[in-house]
């Protein structure tokens, strides 16, 4: 007599409404991050996100899971910007200008802050998308600089540095008035990037160990 094998049953793939309530909290809790600090009533976030409470804790049951989905989602949205940029096979460095700009469009600066003061920074899902990101900025700068176009005494950190110094100030602190001057500022940096270079750099180029340890 053979024993009838238990049939293994896929966990169930969640309803399209409930992933879209998921989306319209993190970036309901994105937005008002930036806004207003790490600190905002969760209550407030269900609000804007037209959720009720328990949708809201239903899919993160404390503040770090809400504030780290959000920062992991912006990673990633920076991410794919910098794969898009390496999948076209134009000017290598406006490549990789147009990679920066939308970095700070993404308010990364506001958000990254929020990693160290809330939960741990050493997180399985923070520390991959913080590497995804890394990797995809050394390739850009690898392809600027190949093609003669990026000065080649500087860093993965020097680009991480001047986005966290030029785009905005920490979440909560009068950011979204300074959005005026980002792009503005940030050309300005870029520019001072370009091959030949025009000076010598005092130091050594910023690598991202360098921040780490900073």
């Amino acid at each position: 007599m053979q024993t009838a094998t238990p049939v293994q049953r896929r966990a169930p793939r969640p309803r399209a409404d409930a992933l879209r309530n998921r989306e319209r909290i993190v970036t309901a809790a994105r937005e008002m991050f930036v806004e207003f600090g790490p600190d905002v009533p969760l209550d407030e976030i269900a609000r804007r996100a037209g959720v009720g409470n328990a949708t809201v804790y239903r899919n993160f049951p404390d503040r770090d899971a809400l504030v780290r989905e959000v920062v992991c989602s912006v990673m990633d949205r920076t991410s794919e910007a910098a794969e898009r940029e390496l999948a076209e096979t134009g000017d290598a460095f406006e490549a990789l200008s147009r990679f920066v700009h939308a970095a700070a469009d993404e308010r990364i600066t506001a958000l990254c802050p929020m990693v160290s003061s809330t939960f741990d920074r050493h997180h399985p899902d923070l520390e991959a998308a913080r590497q995804r990101i890394e990797d995809l900025t050394e390739r850009l700068m690898e392809r600027a600089c190949v093609a003669g176009q990026l000065r080649p005494d500087v860093g993965v950190g020097d680009i991480m540095i001047a986005v966290a110094q030029l785009s905005r100030p920490p979440a909560g602190t009068g950011c979204l008035s300074h959005d005026r001057f980002v792009h503005r500022h940030l050309q300005l940096f870029l520019d001072g990037l370009r091959a030949p270079a025009r000076s010598e750099l005092p130091g050594t180029a910023a690598t991202m160990e360098d921040l780490r340890r900073a």
